[in-house]
């Protein structure tokens, strides 16, 4: 199976892991300071980072300190560990590690985004886009089980189009790490990427020839469960208070740029953020803002559904990388933010 050859290192790497984290000992930690590592830094994500511009967390009683993963892969590994106490990552991971039998699973606890958050990047510039104009195209969608490519996969064949690298195919390149699509794209001959904002904007600021020329929710027309906070099962036991504390402030922080986007006070939204994205201006996190609020990227109860974890397996299933089932129950934790939405 094409998940066991690329989850063998990772695989290695949790095990290394779980070894490590034995020497983590828990008297004296306080748990209302919380290690949190996000799988990369993104407008997509927008309400975790107003909480913190904003104070929410302060307001709880937490303080947290963020640090990147570059990949949901490397975020997981941070989270065995012992190194983060909670991760933003895609939920496909806790369907990998499920079915590598870890006892103290990880576990979903609350969904901050509930579509693709990437856009199509074109180096020629297509004015009325459609996604066949990606037949005998190369694009670089990511690296092969992340969540990014396995939807764009999901999106190109559901579209009724082949992938493969033939002249009347779609060439989806899922070798280059997610980190590094950008540069790798301005390298190669590819016509097309995918790419979150700010990376997007960031590019066409440096390539002004390159275009921005579809949201890939646009493309995919079903919710899709895509980026989550986790939690190990213990954690989750253990520390609920905590866990509650936090899904509050991001829920809170949600609700406030909710309130600016409905309201037309953008600049609102942008300030609540600039802190976070150094080199932007508050006009270019704007356009951010409403872009993925048109989408509807925010999950506005934080609660991962059946139906929605059953569209992740299929998606998951489609790129080849689900090895067996996996039970709901066993890797989603409903319970934190159902009593918030009480």
């Amino acid at each position: 199976m094409k998940k066991l050859k690329i989850f063998g290192a990772l695989c290695l790497c949790l095990a290394l892991a779980l070894s490590t984290s034995l020497f983590i000992g828990c008297g004296g930690k306080d748990y209302n300071k919380i290690a949190l590592n996000e799988v990369t830094h993104s407008i997509f994500y927008a309400p975790l980072y107003a909480a913190i511009n904003l104070g929410y967390f302060e307001d709880e009683g937490l303080s947290v300190s963020l640090t990147n993963g570059g990949g949901s892969n490397v975020s997981m590994t941070a989270l065995i560990s012992g190194s983060a106490d909670i991760i933003l990552a895609g939920p496909e991971t806790v369907v990998y590690t499920n079915q590598q039998g870890f006892a103290d699973q990880p576990q979903v606890f609350g969904q901050l985004t509930q579509t693709d958050g990437s856009f199509i990047v074109s180096k020629v510039g297509n004015d009325d886009f459609h996604i066949t104009d990606l037949i005998g195209e190369e694009i670089i969608g990511g690296r092969a089980g992340g969540l990014p490519a396995m939807t764009l996969q999901y999106a190109i064949e559901s579209a009724g189009l082949e992938i493969g690298s033939g002249k009347n195919q779609v060439n989806l390149n899922t070798n280059v790490e997610f980190n590094a699509i950008a540069s790798a794209f301005v390298n190669s001959s590819a016509n097309y990427c995918t790419l979150f904002e700010p990376n997007a904007s960031n590019l066409i600021a440096e390539h002004p020839e390159y275009k921005i020329v579809a949201a890939v929710a646009d493309l995919v027309d079903q919710t899709i469960p895509y980026t989550c906070f986790i939690a190990k099962q213990s954690y989750l036991t253990d520390h609920s208070d905590v866990a509650e504390k936090f899904l509050r402030a991001v829920k809170n922080a949600y609700n406030y740029l909710k309130d600016c986007y409905q309201q037309n006070r953008l600049e609102d939204a942008a300030k609540a953020l600039i802190d976070s994205f150094d080199g932007m201006t508050l006009a270019d996190l704007e356009i951010a803002v409403e872009a993925y609020y048109r989408i509807q990227a925010f999950s506005p109860t934080m609660i991962m559904s059946q139906q929605s974890f059953d569209i992740l397996l299929d998606i998951t299933e489609n790129a080849g990388m689900l090895n067996g089932n996996t039970d709901y129950a066993e890797v989603v934790n409903t319970e934190i933010a159902t009593r918030l939405a009480a």
